[in-house]
């Protein structure tokens, strides 16, 4: 097939999914496109030795990019994520209709930045099926917003992004929940198919920690729980702060990463004199897996709000990945592919006395017995969350709807 692929990002940044997505359809005998940005993220400013034009194009053997120009602001203002959201949009505009207009099927990468793009390509490309990858339902200001400014409505973003939802041809949404609250917002369930995020394989697989990583991660022989990603609104790391602190002198919670509650954070722990919670700044993820095995746990968090049920964070895949035992501390299917898999423990998100037990627990569990949750999880990652059966399911998908398309 000739297979579009619209995402707002793209190798060279952390954009693993739809970079090797595009990479292996592309192993696989189909004629591959893809249009994006330039590369500016987490920083909001476009990578050293990049220059935004109109006509930035590379080309390996069934394999095309083609970058146009977006608002590159820097300062994460709501405001300022608009600006580029809208003109990524602009430049799709501008250019989609002749750079896709052979395709036989559209994949887009869809994230709440991609949305404005998406419903353009859908006016100008009305003739070719989409299939749109489901990552996030709702803007992150919408989320980080309390229940009143939810209540409110959706603001436009919101709106455009349930229209394209309704117009794709096949929806591929990231986790179980997920599908449930489409299919409540009306979409035909023929539709929508869940397709589980696989990781950056090349990166993430067990590894024997270095010396440097244990005197990195560890102190001395208490239970390292460590938490690696964003410190943000969804996280709630509040919650493990306050278990780890009721637990000072047995178990240490390890924080590897920044963003925007680290403030918040911070003055949580020194509040509650917490010396046994650290904080270590942002690392490489080629960093990562050593780091994974020189801890005991791998925490994942998530806010106790009803549309982060249907959210699997990146980081749970990773920590999978590398045989690195999980603890969980959210609802929904975050919690649930843990316990199916038995790759850790779990509980119910924002309840810190429940997750200082857990924290407790954990620590009494023996080695051997750890090692055998990260064997578990890395054998379930394999079957149902990997690279290969990711990209087996969207590339039946993308046959399915081309033939349907075709037969009308």
């Amino acid at each position: 097939m000739r297979v579009g692929i619209l995402s707002y990002h793209f190798p060279p940044e952390p954009a693993f999914i739809p970079g090797s997505l595009a990479e292996e359809l592309a192993a696989r005998g189909h004629e591959v496109r893809v249009l994006t940005g330039f590369p500016d993220y987490p920083g909001g400013h476009v990578y050293p030795g990049w220059r935004q034009r109109w006509r930035h194009l590379t080309r390996s053997e069934r394999l095309t990019v083609r970058r146009v120009p977006r608002y590159a602001g820097g300062d994460g203002s709501t405001g300022a994520r608009m600006a580029s959201h809208l003109s990524f949009a602009g430049s799709v505009a501008m250019v989609g209709r002749r750079y896709l207009a052979d395709v036989d099927v559209l994949y887009v990468f869809q994230l709440p930045a991609t949305t404005f793009a998406t419903a353009a390509l859908l006016r100008m490309l009305g003739r070719v099926p989409t299939v749109l990858h489901v990552q996030d339902l709702w803007p992150e200001e919408e989320v980080a917003g309390d229940g009143a400014q939810r209540q409110r409505g959706p603001g436009r973003l919101a709106t455009t992004m349930r229209r394209v939802l309704r117009e794709a041809d096949a929806l591929a949404v990231t986790a179980p929940s997920m599908r449930d609250l489409v299919l409540a917002d009306g979409v035909d369930p023929d539709r929508v198919r869940v397709v589980l995020n696989w990781t950056d394989e090349r990166i993430f697989q067990p590894v024997r920690p270095s010396r440097a990583a244990q005197g990195f991660v560890r102190r001395d022989g208490r239970c390292v729980v460590m938490h690696a990603g964003t410190i943000g609104v969804r996280q709630g790391l509040e919650t493990a702060v306050r278990a780890a602190a009721a637990l000072d002198g047995r178990t240490d919670l390890v924080l590897v990463g920044s963003g925007a509650e680290e403030r918040r954070v911070r003055g949580l722990a020194a509040e509650l004199r917490a010396d046994n919670v650290r904080f270590v700044e942002r690392r490489s993820p080629v960093d990562m897996p050593e780091l994974y095995a020189a801890a005991d746990y791998q925490l994942v968090m998530l806010r106790d709000l009803p549309e982060l049920r249907g959210t699997v964070p990146g980081k749970l895949q990773a920590a999978l990945a590398c045989a690195a035992p999980v603890i969980a501390s959210a609802g929904g299917d975050t919690a649930e592919l843990v316990e199916r898999a038995r790759a850790g423990l779990s509980c119910p998100p924002e309840d810190w006395a429940t997750l200082a037990d857990r924290f407790w627990l954990a620590s009494t569990i023996p080695a051997a017995a750890r090692s055998e949750m990260g064997r578990r999880g890395r054998e379930a990652y394999l079957r149902e969350m990997s690279l290969r059966a990711g990209v087996d399911r969207v590339e039946d998908l993308l046959n399915q709807v081309a033939l349907g398309r075709r037969s009308r």
